[in-house]
């Protein structure tokens, strides 16, 4: 799925998918950043994982010492750096199972809006490599969509495939908070259960909340 985020949804292509957010998905993109930067010091490293464009690092920039965002797409990172017009963030071109930082490196790891579900990797390995490069005492944040979401959610990507963003939705394959679009795209979502069961696999216990009735939030403590 990363490869779908590298080309086709890239860049300026990705910006116009947010545009279309509805007046509700725009109140859960704000929740979910809000949800982060609350947990943030003035003092954090702050590392976010398939930062796009730059939308949340530049917003969490406010709150923390230094953020540092990795995606895989260098249409997307170009944007983010033109976007960064205060030079407030460092963005690099990475793979997040294969993180060029030492053990330890940052306060927080941030991978939000679903990235967990929607980046298509081994989840497990995922969540082992950002605890790896977390301090000790520092915290790992994942966010995947509530069931509560779903229609609103449903509704978005309709609206993106309708701009002919992403191919059309395929209705059979979608369903039980998965989208499948006819061009590869696929994304699920994690339950309170299987967000449970990612942190055992990782050997950590995880916090899990539900922010404003769209997102779930798991909370891990390195």
């Amino acid at each position: 799925m990363s490869g779908y985020y590298s080309t086709r949804l890239a860049g300026r292509r990705l910006v116009q998918c947010y545009d279309l957010a509805s007046p509700r998905v725009r109140q859960y993109l704000d929740a979910e950043v809000r949800h982060v930067a609350e947990r943030l010091r003035p003092t954090d490293a702050v590392l976010e994982l398939g930062c796009g464009y730059g939308r949340v690092a530049l917003q969490l920039a406010r709150f923390a010492r230094s953020v540092v965002g990795i995606d895989t797409s260098s249409e997307s990172l170009d944007l983010a750096r033109q976007l960064d017009t205060q030079a407030v963030c460092e963005f690099l071109q990475m793979d997040a199972l294969a993180l060029s930082f030492p053990d330890g490196r940052f306060d927080v790891v941030a991978c939000v809006q679903n990235g967990i579900c929607a980046f298509g990797v081994d989840q497990v390995a995922l969540l082992r490599e950002a605890l790896r490069v977390t301090r000790r005492g520092g915290i790992v944040l994942l966010s995947t969509y509530s069931d509560r979401f779903w229609e609103d959610r449903l509704a978005w990507f309709e609206a993106q495939a309708s701009a002919r963003l992403i191919g059309p939705i395929d209705r059979e394959q979608s369903g039980n908070g998965v989208i499948v679009t006819s061009d590869g795209f696929r994304a699920g979502r994690l339950s309170p259960q299987e967000f449970s069961a990612l942190c055992s696999a990782a050997g950590k216990a995880g916090r899990i909340t539900e922010v404003d009735q769209s997102s779930l939030f798991c909370e891990l403590v390195r």
